[in-house]
């Protein structure tokens, strides 16, 4: 009943420009982080430093694939794709936090050898420049996200962003880690500091793999948006109830499918208009909504067919037992 997702709203089209300019930028960021820390690892070899290196070339390489994976998403539906290319996102996601958690172990295996060998911080003044203008990088980043975010809802832009608002406390993490071990003589400190960072990373790792997963898996929408989607409909008093409401995302897009009951009276054209009215309702308050609604004549819904009696078994001594498997 509604037009495809492949007839491109202005407004979608917007949203994909947001997301191509923020994932340009990401990696930018990336690639400036890279350079810093790297030459912050040279001048200290402080292992909390190393582990904010590794973290950022792995960030690298999942904004490369968020940069990617939402021009692919973008694309309109093809004969292969009817839905869209919109779960590219999901899969970009799924990636990122395959990475994290490959950068969790990296960086917690090199902290726990750090403990049993400490090694001394050098250069500490280098590190906590560098460490202070990454946080500065970064923070301006994940504001900037935030706000791509809010105006597309797109989960790759949400998996790169939470990326770096971990990276942001991490590296708060780090600098506490460099003060300690180059200033405070406690080289344990900056290795204490590392496992820190990895145990966060893991658990950002794990909230991006459910977020994915949920995704890929298509989870219903949650309960405000369900509950959008029925108060619009019955705003009409001739739609009498509503059975098999399936929500599901596809990228950024509200994928909705429902059964409505209307007048078993009504001509065809009148049932049409009463849900095209519907349709336009729910776009109204979910503007981002691929619809289909089937029309049903109230008071003809499908009958459950009734439960197959259980056919009772004779044993020895007369007793039964009563037999309901599917080979009764």
């Amino acid at each position: 009943m509604t037009e495809p997702a492949g007839d491109t709203l202005p407004s979608t089209v917007d949203k994909a420009a947001i997301t191509r300019r923020i994932t340009r930028l990401s990696v930018g960021v990336a690639v400036a982080l890279i350079a810093l820390k790297a030459f912050a690892l040279g001048a200290s070899g402080s292992v909390s430093v190393l582990a904010s290196l590794t973290d950022s070339v792995l960030d690298l390489i999942a904004s490369l694939a968020t940069f990617y994976a939402v021009r692919w998403a973008a694309a309109p539906p093809d004969e292969e794709h009817r839905y869209g290319h919109g779960k590219g996102e999901a899969m970009a996601a799924l990636v990122q936090a395959g990475l994290i958690f490959a950068s969790a172990v990296f960086i917690g295996w090199e902290a726990l050898q750090r403990m049993v060998d400490p090694r001394p911080v050098a250069a500490g003044g280098w590190a906590v420049a560098v460490i202070l203008i990454s946080i500065g990088l970064t923070a301006g980043l994940v504001w900037l996200q935030g706000r791509a975010l809010k105006e597309t809802g797109s989960l790759a832009v949400a998996g790169d962003r939470s990326h770096y608002a971990a990276d942001l406390a991490a590296n708060g993490v780090v600098l506490i880690g460099v003060v300690s071990g180059a200033w405070l003589r406690a080289p344990g400190l900056d290795a204490a500091a590392g496992l820190i960072v990895a145990v966060w990373l893991f658990w950002g790792a794990f909230g991006l793999l459910k977020d994915a997963s949920d995704h890929l898996l298509d989870r219903s929408a949650g309960e405000a948006e369900q509950q959008a989607v029925t108060t619009a409909v019955l705003a009409d008093p001739r739609i009498t109830g509503i059975h098999a409401l399936r929500t599901r995302m596809a990228g950024s897009t509200l994928m909705v499918q429902m059964h409505v009951d209307l007048d078993p009276h009504l001509t065809l054209e009148a049932a049409h208009a009463i849900v095209e009215a519907a349709e336009a309702r729910i776009r109204a308050v979910l503007p981002d909504s691929d619809i289909l609604i089937h029309a049903d004549p109230a008071g003809a819904r499908p009958v459950e067919p009734p439960v197959k009696p259980a056919v009772e078994t004779p044993v020895a001594g007369g007793q039964t037992v009563p037999h309901t498997g599917p080979w009764s």
